[in-house]
């Protein structure tokens, strides 16, 4: 029987060498923004349904957001939220 007053821990096998999700994040950000699309609306719409269909095709973007896990990219955006947090 699992005990739910227990923290369950959340860790995922990181690769130390570069992590490309930043600059996907950021091309596809530019492709949405030229075609008028709202990128913040679009990702989460992306990252909560796993439906590429959220992200345009406009400069190649939604094949480039499929290189990274949507995981990955959660995990980009929390980062920064918590860095900006501390500032």
């Amino acid at each position: 029987m699992a005990n739910f007053d227990d923290t369950m821990q959340f860790k995922m096998d990181k690769d130390d060498s570069t992590n490309p999700a930043r600059e996907i994040i950021w091309q596809v950000c530019e492709a949405m923004e030229e075609k008028g699309y709202d990128p913040i609306y679009q990702l989460v719409g992306y990252i909560i349904s796993g439906d590429p269909t959220y992200i345009t095709s406009h400069n190649n973007a939604r094949s480039i957001i499929k290189r990274i896990e949507r995981d990955e990219l959660l995990e980009e955006f929390i980062g920064q939220y918590i860095e900006e947090l501390g500032k």
